[in-house]
């Protein structure tokens, strides 16, 4: 049986602070870091979905000793998706409005 261990909170001094390992500052100008946040939404959609499906066939099969990893899986997976799909939202949204002023 694996051992799962709880990871302790870490605590954040700004909300600035979210993925700030990852970003790396060129000299573009910031479309890449654009494209990069929504592919790895897309990823950790995609990551998500497939944790869920693994849940799933294991306790489908009685592989899986606590059953409530799957409800939590599902609920990572709808926030993942809901994450994806505000994000689509906001950036259709900044398009409209770019697209409406006029010069």
């Amino acid at each position: 049986m694996e051992q799962m261990f709880i990871t302790p909170i870490r605590s954040l001094d700004s909300i600035g602070d979210i993925g700030a390992a990852k970003k790396v500052v060129s000299g573009q100008d910031g479309g890449s870091a654009f494209s990069d946040i929504f592919k790895e939404a897309v990823q950790n959609v995609k990551t998500t979905e497939a944790d869920l499906n693994k849940q799933q066939y294991l306790l489908a099969t009685g592989q899986i000793d606590d059953a409530h990893t799957v409800p939590a899986a599902a609920a990572k997976a709808q926030l993942s998706v809901e994450l994806l799909t505000a994000l689509r939202n906001k950036a259709l949204e900044a398009y409209t409005e770019i697209i409406r002023i006029s010069i």
